[in-house]
């Protein structure tokens, strides 16, 4: 089946075709026929496996033939979790949809809001956006959606692990009811199932793997090393294979300048990208990874959700990282460089996509240190339900979450005994409390190429 026989029009046949594409991934194939049809969806798929492109060409085609957006209306807004997500959608719509006489834009946080407002007034076709500022934007009647005709949601998974659920609940709110939603994740938990019931109407639903599985086409591979090998290791690997394009992730901001600063000495050419970095920063890093001005990119994972580019603490995220390679059809490789005092961690992600990860030893990088061997895998079991967080990371929060203040249910000062007195140690204070409970590692990074 190649993109001609899915109903889209010639324009965005021709703007596919400029882009080589000629065969649609299986979550592509299924929801492009489900989205024409106006149809709800839930569509469940890895990352790199296309879904972006899932919903944007059927939404272009559906908006083509539609009415012309008024002032400060969208009529189609796409809700995801951060400022890199949020513009790599953006560029996707403005890809697809340039043989098109549709509008769009993006807004997110981070970055100064009145272009935003002077964009949004003229009304757009499509609107890409991140929950925070979106309702900043909607308080200052810079927006509005009596036009809306579709609502999708982007990796709501994350969104959710981030803490959106309350913006989310307030967007939906101010929506028009009478909707199309696509609901679209890396993976579906129980979670993600309890807000889809207050949001998609009878959907057609797709999963095109298994849950938590990675991707087919990248190899996977643990290198064993001490932890002050780990830079030493990376350099090597580099430059052994001759890898032009390696994207890093790191568990802290301060661990990916101190990685930074040692490859460059090293002669290899890298950024940072990471929440402390400007806006302009991390948009000219990311430029310059994908132009090959820069080599290697050091991320972390608040930053590097959703780029094109340590073993983790949450065991899920390894499944999103890896996604990050191996990307519309291609190959990639997946290089966690694992010390001995994270073993527990890298049970955890064997556990979860249910296979051990090879094992290689490099020469000269032996070490001192033994990993212990893997434990035995045992069954997944149902996941109990997470309580959402209660902030989220897109440098942006809405302005009722940024206020801060705590309700009275919540504070000591106002709690009282059952005799009508009032608490008698209102701060709660605890006095010489040790700190108890093992910590994991802390800086563990991987590669990937």
């Amino acid at each position: 089946m190649g993109f001609t026989s899915l109903g889209l029009s010639a324009p965005i046949q021709k703007a596919i075709a400029e882009k080589g594409y000629t065969e649609p991934s299986p979550i592509q194939a299924q929801a492009i026929p489900a989205v024409l049809a106006g149809e709800d969806v839930m569509a469940a798929a890895q990352t790199g496996t296309g879904k972006t492109a899932g919903f944007t060409l059927p939404i272009l085609e559906r908006l083509s033939g539609g009415n012309k957006p008024r002032a400060n209306q969208a009529r189609t807004l796409i809700l995801t979790p951060t400022r890199e997500l949020a513009a790599q959608i953006y560029d996707n719509v403005e890809m697809y949809g340039k043989h098109l006489p549709l509008t769009s834009t993006v807004v997110f946080g981070g970055v100064k809001i009145n272009p935003q407002i002077t964009r949004l007034r003229q009304g757009v076709d499509v609107l890409v956006a991140t929950p925070g500022r979106l309702l900043d934007l909607y308080n200052q009647k810079a927006v509005s959606f009596k036009q809306l005709e579709i609502l999708v949601l982007d990796e709501a998974d994350r969104m959710l692990d981030m803490g959106f659920l309350r913006d989310i609940k307030k967007v939906l709110a101010i929506l028009p009811r009478q909707r199309q939603n696509l609901l679209f994740s890396a993976t579906f938990s129980e979670e993600i199932r309890d807000l889809a019931r207050g949001l998609v109407n009878n959907p057609v639903e797709i999963s095109v793997s298994t849950r938590n599985t990675t991707a087919e086409k990248v190899e996977q591979v643990i290198y064993p090393v001490d932890k002050k090998q780990k830079a030493g290791l990376l350099t090597a690997l580099i430059k052994n294979n001759n890898w032009q394009q390696v994207l890093v992730f790191m568990k802290t901001k301060h661990g990916a300048n101190k990685l930074t600063k040692q490859l460059e000495a090293e002669g290899i050419k890298a950024a940072a990208i990471h929440g402390n970095k400007s806006q302009g920063a991390r948009t000219k890093a990311l430029a310059n990874f994908k132009d090959g001005t820069v080599n290697v990119l050091v991320a972390t994972d608040i930053a590097a959700r959703g780029i094109d580019i340590d073993l983790p603490n949450v065991a899920e995220d390894y499944v999103h990282r890896i996604g990050r390679t191996g990307r519309a059809g291609a190959s990639g490789k997946a290089v966690s460089l694992v010390c001995s005092d994270e073993i527990d961690l890298l049970n955890d992600v064997e556990h979860l996509i249910q296979a051990h990860i090879p094992r290689e030893t490099i020469e000269g990088f032996e070490p001192f240190n033994v990993l212990l061997e893997s434990r035995p895998l045992r069954p997944l079991k149902a996941n109990k339900k997470k309580k959402p967080k209660s902030e989220h990371h897109d440098g942006q929060r809405s302005s009722d979450n940024s206020r801060g203040h705590k309700p009275k249910s919540k504070n000591p000062r106002h709690k009282t005994d059952s005799s009508g007195n009032r608490n008698s140690n209102p701060g709660g204070r605890r006095r010489n409390q040790a700190s108890t409970g093992n910590q994991k590692s802390s800086d563990p990074y991987s590669a990937t190429r």
